[in-house]
């Protein structure tokens, strides 16, 4: 398994690590990523041999959400353009979604924006206590669409209420008081002691009840969304794309790209 942005390693006992890999631009999202992630999701994971993912990040942080040279292209594009590429985006968060093999968690660092979205396809969240989050989009004067639907689903309407519209910087302890993640440990060494102690339970479990009971959980949490998938996907991805064409969206995108408030900020 070989990829440009990630790095994904399977052991004797079936569990695939899979490590955005980078770290040098702290492991933001572009074209080939998005694009690979959607690979190791959709196909990797689903081979026999795997029994359990580990998601994590390589660096000193999980994800610091869009990548500039990646945002940068997106002020230029028409709306038709935007709208295939958040199409592309909403698409993969799905298919991370609905991967039927249990994906764990193990976060550092920072989570931000798209970071969030990451955090909130996995199906147990360990994070370190020092670890950032924020749902950021709005300072940029575009919204957390192509996440929103796994978001509010992790977190409850009322919680992505408040965040999405704050932009709010908040730390692992407060992440897990509102569900978005299920465990906070001290750094990083005990981050991996914790993942090894739940890979081993986990790895008593059987593999398709697992499965099934993921399925279980998606089928009766999501009813009548699931059924109208193609609907919400394309509701949040119109979302962004206009945004992203619209004179708030292209002041707020080149404002951060150019390194100077926006102009809805005062002197």
């Amino acid at each position: 398994m070989t990829y440009q942005t990630l790095k994904a390693d399977l052991d004797s006992r079936g569990v695939l690590t899979v490590s955005l890999n980078r770290p040098e631009i702290r492991n933001a999202f572009n074209e080939t990523l998005i694009e690979e992630l959607g690979t190791v999701f959709g196909k990797d994971a689903l081979k026999p041999e795997v029994r359990i993912v580990v998601f994590k990040g390589e660096g000193p942080v999980f994800s610091a959400g869009g990548d500039l040279n990646w945002m940068k292209k997106s002020v230029d594009l028409t709306y038709d353009e935007n709208l295939k590429d958040t199409r592309i985006l909403s698409q993969m968060f799905a298919t991370l979604n609905e991967c039927p093999k249990p994906v764990i968690g193990a976060v550092h660092g920072a989570a931000i924006g798209g970071g969030v979205g990451l955090v909130s396809i996995c199906d147990y969240v360990i994070a370190t206590q020092e670890t950032q989050f924020s749902l950021s989009e709005v300072r940029l004067g575009i919204v957390p669409a192509c996440i929103g639907p796994f978001v509010i689903s992790k977190i409850g309407a009322t919680h992505a209420r408040s965040l999405f519209i704050s932009a709010e910087r908040f730390l692992a302890p407060k992440a897990k008081e509102i569900g978005l993640i299920h465990e906070v440990v001290k750094d990083q060494t005990e981050l991996s002691g914790a993942v090894d102690r739940l890979l081993g339970n986990m790895l008593q479990c059987g593999p398709n009840a697992m499965s099934v009971a993921k399925r279980l959980v998606l089928d009766l949490s999501w009813p009548e969304r699931r059924i109208q998938q193609a609907d919400y996907l394309e509701y949040v991805s119109k979302t962004l794309a206009d945004l992203r064409i619209s004179k708030e969206g292209q002041e707020g995108l080149r404002a951060f790209l150019e390194k100077r408030k926006p102009s809805w900020i005062g002197e």
